[in-house]
């Protein structure tokens, strides 16, 4: 399978669908040789990389009830809605162990993306160059602005990586990938809106002028880049896992059931597509 890029597109809580699609790559044993997530995507891959199958699940809609995961109370308490200590250090280090060791044994290669939030450049890191580190830049490619702190980092300030990047397949084009399978966390037809409080943005990150100018230009980014995946469909190039339905779950969701259905809709999408896959694989 050289020459063959897995990109993983971000969405918040929507990531579930993506655990989903991998779940079914886990059980069919199809670990690509590269892999490049921003935001949910690169949280999803860890555990995918790690081989540990179920594990994107318990951590998500399995702690999704804890306040600890996701609120407002630690939004009012350190800045973020998502409970990063408790997602990055508690939740792999004790509560759902993670396989550090597969994790980093592992051959595939994986990219990170993230935000600096000075230049607005996409920087990617990846597992090899980071080894130790890799977990706070994940954290990073996670950090929405507005209700999350930045990761400081080698002299950057970065936020989430799929501001700049949303769908990293040019990422997976660069690094010398000839095919990709791009998993998506909303359905077909969807397109961005546009984000009209620069002035926003300006008061919340004065200092950051390159963040402000891709919160600004997000929606134009994302709905390019969409373009761009669908043309790769058509010349085969590209395979794109979708949500088959319209996505009823919001980047910041916290009702089990709607994600519970969400994840099971991404297995389901995934095996359909399963034989496709397969015999795009040989060609």
């Amino acid at each position: 399978m050289e020459g063959i890029g897995l990109v993983l597109e971000g969405g918040g809580m929507r990531g579930v669908y993506t655990a989903g699609v991998l779940e079914y790559f886990m059980e069919q044993n199809l670990y690509f040789p590269y892999v490049v997530g921003v935001s949910a995507g690169a949280c999803n891959a860890v555990s995918y990389i790690s081989k540990q199958p179920g594990r994107n699940k318990k951590v998500t809609i399995g702690y999704i009830a804890d306040h600890r995961y996701l609120s407002y109370r630690n939004l009012f308490r350190t800045k973020s809605i998502f409970g990063m200590d408790f997602i990055f250090n508690e939740l792999p280090n004790r509560l759902v162990p993670f396989d550090y060791d597969t994790f980093y044994a592992s051959s595939q290669q994986f990219a990170i993306g993230t935000t600096d939030a000075h230049t607005g450049e996409p920087i990617y890191f990846t597992k090899e160059e980071l080894q130790l580190q890799t977990m706070p830049i994940v954290q990073a490619s996670s950090s929405l602005p507005f209700v999350a702190t930045p990761i400081h980092h080698d002299g950057r300030i970065l936020f989430d990586g799929g501001l700049v990047d949303p769908i990293p397949v040019q990422k997976s084009v660069a690094d010398g990938n000839r095919k990709h399978i791009i998993v998506l966390t909303k359905e077909a037809g969807y397109r961005k809106r546009p984000f009209k409080q620069r002035w926003l943005a300006k008061s919340f990150y004065p200092k950051y002028n390159g963040l402000v100018d891709v919160l600004v230009n997000r929606s134009g980014i994302y709905n390019n880049t969409l373009e761009t995946i669908a043309k790769m469909e058509a010349d085969g190039s590209a395979i794109i896992i979708r949500p088959s339905t319209k996505v009823e779950v919001g980047r910041m969701e916290k009702d089990p059931r709607k994600l519970e259905k969400l994840h099971e809709m991404g297995y389901e999408d995934a095996k359909r597509l399963g034989p496709q896959l397969k015999e795009w694989l040989l060609h």
